[in-house]
């Protein structure tokens, strides 16, 4: 079957979130003054990282909305009852430290570039328009997406098989004309598989070392192999590791 579409996730498969948000953090910690205790700064990270994946479950089931999560991680994190304009004003002080070191992964635009002309593409987002729409603009690479849609909005996060579809929706094809690829085995991969799409997982370190890989999804470990894997008739032409 042909695949006419690609919809990417943002976060750890076309931006580098993973290192962003650990030199944005350490940068944030030092200037607020909050690495000078017994905490290390890579305690301190892992600290960061788990409060917010606990507040994002709050926000997925619909506990809490995007802007409360936001808030409730810094409230964590400082175990301090902050206010919603102290918590809003100490997240922003850390989006400030954190933009300055975002950047795309070095296979992106080359896989980009590759595809612009056999491919239309899309981006699907568990986070909020808000965020993704600026940080695909300060990336320089906003206007190579016909449509952005993000859980906050859409009401429905991955992996969700609505959240897919919606994707789908947005660019009038059907799942089986559309691959998606993330970085995630279950919410990107498995999740994609489920609802009927071709779905790439891409696993650059070889993360998830201790995951049983899911059913379903291809495996790639550079955004290089993807031309192939989709038939696309381009420069690429390195053999493909996805099983």
């Amino acid at each position: 079957m042909s695949i006419h579409a690609v919809i990417w996730d943002v976060d750890d498969t076309l931006f580098d979130y993973t290192t962003a948000d650990r030199e944005g953090m350490r940068l944030h910690l030092t200037a607020e003054g909050l690495l000078t205790g017994d905490e290390t700064p890579e305690q301190a990270l892992v600290r960061w990282r788990t409060i917010t994946d606990a507040q994002w479950a709050r926000f997925s089931a619909g506990e809490v909305t995007f802007e409360g999560q936001r808030r409730d991680r810094v409230r964590v994190f400082l175990g301090e009852p902050l206010t919603d304009v102290e918590a809003d004003a100490w997240f922003r002080r850390y989006l400030a430290h954190y933009e300055t070191v975002w950047a795309l992964f070095p296979d992106v635009l080359p896989v980009l570039d590759a595809l612009a002309a056999s491919h239309r593409h899309a981006v699907l987002s568990n986070s909020s328009i808000h965020v993704q729409d600026h940080k695909l603009r300060v990336l320089g690479v906003h206007d190579r997406f016909e449509a952005i849609l993000c859980a906050a909005e859409l009401g429905v996060s991955k992996p969700e098989a609505a959240a897919f579809l919606a994707a789908c929706d947005a660019l009038d094809l059907a799942p089986h004309e559309v691959a998606y690829v993330g970085d995630h085995p279950e919410i990107d991969g498995r999740g994609a598989a489920d609802a009927g799409m071709l779905s790439v997982w891409i696993n650059r370190h070889g993360g998830y070392a201790d995951v049983e890989p899911p059913v379903g999804p291809h495996r790639i470990a550079t955004l290089a192999e993807l031309p192939a894997l989709l038939g696309a008739d381009t420069r690429f032409g390195a053999p493909s590791t996805f099983g």
